[in-house]
């Protein structure tokens, strides 16, 4: 629930500052890493939405990757675990990089 009211926090403070009334939708991206549990992410933006700008506003959840970088062959990648093995060198000196994000990516508003 303190995940929904910070973003809540955060529309209503667009909301002042960028002069609109009403989201209709809003879009998040959630790195694998995060250890958001999507449903219950949606259960409480419905609840902490009430009354608010937000209110009854789409809610598109976009799915981030993890991010690594191997130490032996100096490459990035795309991971779904934080012990996986460098894909182009097959090294298990990696070091995570991304995949924890949770961010606002946009909104459609009036």
């Amino acid at each position: 629930m303190s995940i929904c009211e910070s973003i809540v926090q955060s529309i209503e403070s667009h909301a002042r500052s960028d002069d609109f009334t009403k989201v209709l939708r809003l879009r998040l991206e959630i790195g694998c890493f995060g250890g958001i549990e999507i449903e219950a992410l949606r259960f409480g933006f419905d609840v902490v939405t009430r009354g608010t700008c937000a209110e009854g506003a789409e809610l598109d959840i976009l799915s981030l990757p993890g991010k690594a970088w191997c130490f032996g062959c100096d490459t990035g990648f795309d991971t779904e675990s934080r012990v996986s093995d460098c894909p182009v060198c097959g090294s298990g000196r990696i070091r995570v990089t991304g995949g924890d994000e949770l961010r606002i990516k946009d909104m459609e508003v009036i």
